[in-house]
């Protein structure tokens, strides 16, 4: 019968523990050689969202690269596994591919951001008194509200700043559906109408636009957001929903990176933080990463929990 010194066992003892927890602690984060590959699709406040993940699971032990892919493509490399996730994505600017996709069960929603979104027809505050009814869609129709925001390209229609044509053309047939009389003038692009919305407050002109939140400019300029009148059809084409923002990821990401999946389904942005960031990224010029660093580091009682949900 061998014997080992007293010493040597206690010795043994420990290795085997110190084995088995480094064991369950492999397990619990999965394949964390290889790279969770997190989606960047094309706007800030996505960007934003998809770093904060990115930097909290590098904290959680995870190696991370951030993907380019436009909104529709990135559905192909989420069902093949080559993108692994894609964090913040807005449900109304899917169409069909999101839909489809999921009946084939290559993909994972995993829950909503919980960022509060807002889409619809926006005005500088200083226009209650212009136009006295507002919020409510119809004091839009009254002829001194019409007269304030007409201008010589639309007389006697008054203008309606809508999307970049290559946005769609929402707001344009909800005002045919109510015979609100207005004409739809597109921006030519983002920039164009944060610039307009800028000028307006600044100069205290009349302005009706479409717009979104969350967004930079709405941190700088108070504005009021129109009671939309009822939809003619419940469809997209005839509505303005407020859209759900949701995190998405490859159907096989659980089981590969168990504790990157638990802390994923926790992880949440809030809108107003959000807007903050993007706001010192796309006005002051400041770098994503640093921006998104400085909110990790002062923000540890919002994420700790996120990251706990991971490691237990």
């Amino acid at each position: 019968m061998l014997r080992f010194p007293a010493w040597n066992v206690a010795g043994i003892a420990l290795a085997l523990v110190v084995t088995a927890n480094a064991g369950a602690n492999s397990a619990e984060l999965g394949a964390n050689d290889e790279p969770i590959k997190l989606a960047m699709v094309g706007y800030t406040g996505q960007h934003v969202s998809t770093h904060l993940a990115g930097q909290l699971l590098e904290k959680l032990g995870y190696k991370v690269e951030y993907v380019t892919a436009s909104v529709f493509p990135v559905f192909s490399g989420l069902s093949d596994g080559t993108i692994s996730g894609l964090v913040d994505i807005w449900l109304n600017n899917v169409g069909d591919i999101y839909p489809q996709v999921l009946a084939t069960k290559k993909i994972e929603n995993i829950g909503s951001l919980g960022l509060e979104t807002r889409e619809g027809w926006i005005y500088p505050k200083f226009m209650e008194q212009i136009c006295p009814g507002l919020p409510d869609w119809t004091a839009l129709a009254k002829p001194e509200c019409v007269q304030a925001l007409s201008t010589p390209e639309t007389a006697p229609n008054g203008r309606f700043l809508d999307y970049p044509t290559e946005w769609g053309t929402r707001s344009a047939t909800i005002i045919a559906d109510n015979d609100l009389p207005y004409t739809s003038v597109p921006a030519g692009s983002e920039g164009a109408m944060v610039a307009e919305l800028d000028a307006a407050e600044a100069s205290k002109t009349p302005l009706l636009m479409m717009f979104w939140s969350p967004h930079y400019a709405l941190v700088e300029n108070e504005v009021g957001w129109v009671t939309m009148p009822p939809c003619k059809e419940q469809t997209e084409q005839h509505c303005i929903t407020k859209p759900e923002s949701v995190k998405i990821v490859w159907s096989g990401f659980g089981a590969k990176w168990p504790a990157a999946y638990a802390f994923l389904k926790e992880f949440q942005v809030n809108a107003r933080e959000q807007e903050k960031m993007i706001l010192a990224i796309d006005k002051k010029g400041r770098d994503l990463d640093v921006v998104v660093k400085e909110w990790v580091d002062s923000n540890e009682p919002t994420w700790r929990p996120w990251i706990d949900a991971g490691k237990n």
